[in-house]
């Protein structure tokens, strides 16, 4: 993507992570182009993505919608989650790591800490769903990243609907557990430990009052604001 088509998707996917547009709220291509300043091609390119990743619905004919997914839907995603995560790292305790991997891990979580101490709610759910793609990049089977890839991406929209603002701090020692069990070749304890890990997320997440409607338009023009401000500040700082 050029470097406007990121500035879009980081904006959206930002207001979406978040929760700051209420579930069914309609993102109108022609409305997003012209807040934004893009061409309203770039715009559904954008759109597309965020659906791809499930951050969106995307109906024939009439739009791009957020998602508005139920509790109920939620906990059956949790249920195949555990079912494959617990998998996964069955098979990684039992030595398939390399030191490398388990590097790189370890510096996973440190900016998992750092976004979590920066309350960057967005970029905390983006890593934290990373952390465990990053283990099944390690079994090497393309058919199970696919398969947690699609759970992950259906999981972040349920965070950002139902969880509570803070509750993503706790997932970073979380993280470390599994890690030490794996690094520990403890198969039991990384598949207790993964399985507590995915409950805990499933306990935090609370039914929420119905949304009340916002100014969808002021919202935009906001977060496009704050993204202009952002860019200007890096680039002062580059030059």
């Amino acid at each position: 993507m050029k470097e406007s088509d990121e500035a879009v998707y980081a904006t959206l996917s930002q207001l979406l992570l978040t929760g700051a547009l209420p579930p069914g709220t309609q993102l109108i291509e022609t409305r997003v182009a012209a807040i934004f300043g893009v061409s309203r091609e770039r715009v559904r390119k954008v759109l597309h993505r965020l659906g791809h990743e499930r951050l969106l619905e995307l109906v024939r004919n009439k739009g791009a919608f957020v998602k508005a997914p139920s509790l109920e839907q939620a906990r059956e995603i949790y249920e195949a989650r555990r079912v494959t995560e617990g998998g996964i790292v069955a098979r990684l305790a039992g030595g398939r790591m390399s030191r490398p991997q388990f590097g790189m891990l370890r510096r996973h979580l440190l900016t998992e800490e750092a976004a979590a101490n920066k309350a960057d709610r967005a970029q905390s759910v983006r890593l934290s769903g990373e952390f465990h793609l990053h283990l099944a990049e390690a079994t090497g089977s393309a058919a199970t990243i696919n398969h947690l890839r699609e759970l992950v991406s259906r999981t972040a929209m349920l965070v950002a609907l139902f969880e509570e603002g803070n509750a993503s701090h706790c997932a970073c020692d979380e993280h470390r557990l599994i890690l030490d069990r794996l690094e520990e070749g403890d198969i039991q304890g990384a598949v207790n430990a993964m399985y507590s890990h995915l409950s805990l997320i499933e306990t935090r997440l609370r039914p929420r009052a119905a949304a009340q409607p916002v100014d969808v338009e002021a919202v935009l023009h906001k977060a496009w604001s704050a993204t202009a401000k952002a860019k200007a500040r890096a680039a002062v700082a580059t030059a």
